[in-house]
């Protein structure tokens, strides 16, 4: 398994449980993402992603996007592309 940095998590909403994050590489719906940090240890298959309030398939590297989660992540957690 090979893990890509892809972006950090900038911010956190419970309701919905969404994930805003910097990307730093291109991510698309249906990649395998891994989110890390201090107490932060989440693999998820991203299922909906959007820019701007806008659903979107892929997102570019400099992109803030947000990512519906399915558990609590933290703000400054890295955001890993899982490949296997």
């Amino acid at each position: 398994m090979i893990e890509v940095e892809a972006g950090t998590v900038n911010d956190f909403f419970s309701r919905p449980v969404v994930a805003g994050v910097a990307l730093t590489a291109p991510l698309k719906v249906g990649d395998k993402i891994h989110f890390k940090g201090h107490t932060t240890d989440l693999t998820m298959v991203v299922e909906s992603m959007q820019v701007n309030n806008v659903e979107v398939k892929e997102a570019r590297a400099g992109d803030a996007v947000g990512i519906k989660v399915t558990d609590r992540v933290r703000r400054g957690d890295k955001v890993y592309k899982v490949s296997d």
